[in-house]
């Protein structure tokens, strides 16, 4: 059996160790060693990476007991290796598996939370719990979370036997039997875990949940920890500090100026509405009785265009076609009174796209504004 140096002192960086042996698997090797600080896949963490001598370690797995290292490269049987694991990222892993046991414990003793999926995500972590809880009752067990993290307390990890086990409380997705390795965050939590984790609270720096949402029969939330946490909470500072100015609002008021231009622009949305109301009834009058008519407008949307065709169409008493655009495109609504035989006939003209039903058509073409002309005088 591989020993284990990631439960000893899961602060190793650097270790030296014997190649057990090494086999080909498709174009990378599987190498054992005789002991190792590389953590297998496993708990929602994923595998640690590195190198061994000059190997790329690609992946850390776990199979039959043994520690399965996936290398890019051969490594030979006896041979003494210096080894070094991707610390930067493993020490990420450590801060977000440690602040998501920080949480379930909280929440779990708070509100009767359990735990049943956690994964550590390349940007974020996932937990799912069961029952489903608040977003205020989220932030109440975040604030706790973050109180025993500044505690800086010592983390405790252990291997009771099973009649100490018995006598432990402590949390678990499953029933486990056999050796049990229990991670112990005195204060907020006791959890069944093979995962590795910081030494102290402290190290973890900070936990910031990011959402909540309603998953299955509980809730699925997003977190980050330790440096994602700061990146994070730097990242949404600079974009608040963007924002300010260009709303010229203090770092602290960006919502209610943000607020205030939406009702701006709502007001704004308003006028212009009841302007392309007014717009349409002046051309409704305007075509009224005069049988076919051809329309040019600027700086209207699909939706406009639409409605101005079907008002106009409905007043003018035959075809009628809303064009608006510039240059060589144009959107269009054509309402022509046949089986969409004229509008088929226009799109090949004019290299248009489009089409419809029940008698209404809409696409663009592209086509200036006096080959438009051309086809209507040619065609209607």
């Amino acid at each position: 059996m591989t020993q284990r140096l990631y439960y000893s002192d899961p602060h190793t960086r650097e270790f030296e160790a014997t190649v057990v042996s090494c086999r080909a698997c498709g174009d990378k090797f599987e190498i054992t060693l005789d002991r190792t600080a590389f953590y297998p896949e496993g708990g929602g963490q994923p595998g640690d990476t590195g190198r061994i001598g000059v190997v790329a370690v690609t992946d850390t797995r776990e199979r039959d007991g043994e520690i399965i290292h996936i290398a890019s490269g051969s490594a030979a049987e006896g041979d003494a290796v210096r080894c070094e694991i991707d610390w930067a990222r493993r020490f990420d892993f450590m801060q977000q598996h440690s602040g998501e046991h920080i949480l379930s414990g909280i929440l779990n003793r708070r509100f009767g939370c359990e735990n049943v999926g956690f994964h550590i995500g390349a940007d974020v972590v996932t937990i799912d719990f069961a029952p489903a809880i608040t977003e205020a009752e989220l932030s109440e067990a975040e604030a706790e979370a973050n109180s025993f993290i500044r505690q800086n307390v010592n983390v405790e990890t252990f291997f009771p036997s099973e009649a100490e086990l018995c006598d432990i409380p402590y949390r678990s997705k499953k029933e486990l039997s056999g050796e049990v390795r229990i991670v112990r965050f005195p204060g907020a939590d006791t959890c069944a875990c093979c995962g590795t984790h910081v030494k102290s609270s402290g190290e973890i720096g900070l936990i910031k949940t990011l959402s909540i949402k309603k998953f299955r029969d509980g809730v699925r939330i997003e977190l980050v920890c330790g440096e994602r946490a700061y990146k994070h909470v730097c990242s949404v500072c600079e974009q608040n500090r963007a924002v300010s100015c260009m709303l010229s609002a203090k770092i602290y008021e960006t919502a209610a100026a943000v607020s205030r231009l939406l009702e701006e622009n709502a007001a704004l949305k308003r006028r212009f509405y009841e302007a392309e109301e007014q717009m349409i009834a002046d051309r409704v009058e305007k075509f009224r009785g005069k049988g076919d008519a051809l329309l040019f407008e600027d700086g209207l949307d699909p939706n406009a265009v639409r409605r101005l065709c079907d008002a106009v169409a409905g007043a003018c008493g035959g075809r009628c076609a809303v064009f608006s655009g510039g240059g060589d495109m144009y959107r269009y609504a054509v309402i022509s009174g046949d089986d969409g035989d004229f509008v088929r006939r226009m799109n090949a003209s004019l290299g248009g796209r489009g089409g419809g039903r029940d008698g209404l058509a809409q696409g663009s073409v592209s086509a200036s504004k006096e080959a438009i002309v051309e086809f209507f005088k040619a065609n209607v």
